[in-house]
């Protein structure tokens, strides 16, 4: 069995469902340019991993500091 690190490339399937979103909703954010990096193999859409979790780190909420 193969560890995540052997492919670090993922299609846009499988970033799906790593984020736990819907197809449609990275499909919209490569549109706008607001989602994580991604690059063309040959004609197909990759993500790497890594790029893809330290996105999701960046974009997540910051509590409110206490009043």
């Amino acid at each position: 069995m193969c560890e995540d690190t052997d492919f670090p490339f993922m299609t846009i399937d499988e970033t799906a469902e790593l984020m736990r979103v819907n197809r449609r909703t990275l499909d919209n954010h490569r549109w706008r340019g607001t989602g994580p990096p991604y690059r063309r193999h040959g004609g197909r859409i990759v993500y790497h991993r890594d790029e893809v979790l330290k996105w999701s780190e960046q974009h997540r909420p910051h509590p409110h500091p206490p009043r």
